[in-house]
């Protein structure tokens, strides 16, 4: 593989790395906060938690061995390093899947999917190979050097990373960034990708009244929800798309900084052992600041959506109660190809921890249909 650009890749973090960063825990400064506040922000009971199982209770060596029992490789990709784990299924018959993460996850999100994805149980199932990249300047891929790695830059790597690994036909799916990434590569290669299935689709209102007209109770509540969201825990996508250099220096500095940062989005019924391990690997791998910067140069990429017409590739939705709720009519304005469109009972934004029998149904019923 090295031969492509691809040469097998190992997690070694070191023991002096580890001792700081619980030198830094135990040394936290406190922010001030109102007795019985709400409304503010990440509470200091909530991040207090969080940073004692990270300290007293969290095993980063645990987690490691569990990546490292993958096999996981970097490709060197305009200009950049790209980390992912290639799984192979030992079903002759497995489809090759690409997997992408958002922010503030990581590769941590998909663990739970490998084993029923790449070899399940029954045999009438559908199974993949599946290549889980760390998005640039996330994670294991480490720090980006480069600017302009957007959505846009990303799906052109990824397309560029699957036909080096030999694939020429594929499925794509994703959660958060992933269900940005996921129709890019649709536009980019579309005789490649066999079908896009993600967790989200973000189309949203153009700002013609008339859109609204005859819209569903549910998908009203759903435009309710994200108008919710967007005014009340919207400032990071503010921050990191205007500023993200400057809050990078709180977050590069303090583990307890980057903990209450990026545990905002992770909800609290989500396990700590989940949200530690994501943030932990943002630390350990000192991509706090360049994974954040992923929101500006999408926000400055300079791509008019409407001047480029929807999507033809085959697209499918899975919605989770507990998370961003997309609304058909406006994803039809922009998807031309919805084939499934599937709301599960239960589960939030994570759904490959949360709901992984659900998603992994989900995502089976979708790529067999394609066939």
């Amino acid at each position: 593989m090295t031969a492509k650009g691809i040469r097998p890749y190992r997690i070694e973090v070191s023991d002096e790395a580890l001792r700081d960063l619980n030198e830094r825990l135990d040394r936290a400064i406190w922010p001030n906060e109102l007795p019985g506040a709400n409304g503010y922000g990440q509470s200091n009971d909530r991040v207090r938690a969080l940073a004692t199982y990270w300290r007293n209770e969290f095993d980063w060596r645990a987690l490691e061995a569990k990546l490292n029992a993958y096999p996981q490789f970097v490709a060197d990709i305009d200009g950049e390093s790209i980390h992912f784990l290639h799984v192979l299924s030992p079903r002759e018959d497995a489809t090759p899947l690409l997997l992408t993460h958002g922010w503030p996850g990581s590769i941590v999100e998909f663990l739970d999917v490998i084993e029923p994805l790449t070899n399940p149980s029954e045999p009438e199932a559908p199974a993949f190979h599946l290549v889980i990249p760390s998005l640039p300047g996330y994670g294991f891929s480490g720090p980006t050097h480069s600017p302009g790695w957007s959505r846009y830059r990303t799906a052109a790597a990824w397309v560029e990373l699957m036909a080096r690994l030999g694939y020429e036909r594929y499925g794509v799916a994703g959660n958060d960034a992933g269900s940005m990434v996921g129709p890019e590569i649709g536009r980019l290669a579309p005789d490649a990708a066999i079908g896009i299935h993600v967790t989200q689709i973000f189309s949203f209102p153009s700002g013609d009244p008339a859109e609204f007209e005859g819209l569903s109770e549910a998908d009203t509540k759903g435009v309710a929800h994200l108008q919710w969201f967007w005014e009340n825990l919207g400032a990071f996508n503010v921050l990191h798309s205007q500023q993200p250099q400057t809050i990078a220096f709180a977050l590069a500095d303090s583990p307890v900084g980057l903990l209450a940062w990026n545990s905002q989005l992770f909800g609290e019924d989500l396990d700590d052992e989940f949200v530690v391990a994501n943030v932990a690997i943002y630390w350990l791998t000192g991509t706090s600041a360049s994974a954040i910067r992923m929101y500006y140069e999408d926000a400055h990429a300079g791509i008019n959506e409407a001047e480029r017409g929807p999507t033809t590739v085959p697209i499918g939705l899975a919605m989770f109660p507990g998370d961003f709720q997309s609304i058909r009519r406006f994803a039809e304005r922009d998807h031309t190809k919805i084939v499934s469109w599937n709301a599960h009972e239960g589960g939030g934004h994570y759904s490959a921890h949360q709901a992984t029998d659900a998603l992994v149904g989900d995502m089976r019923k979708f790529f067999a249909s394609l066939k």
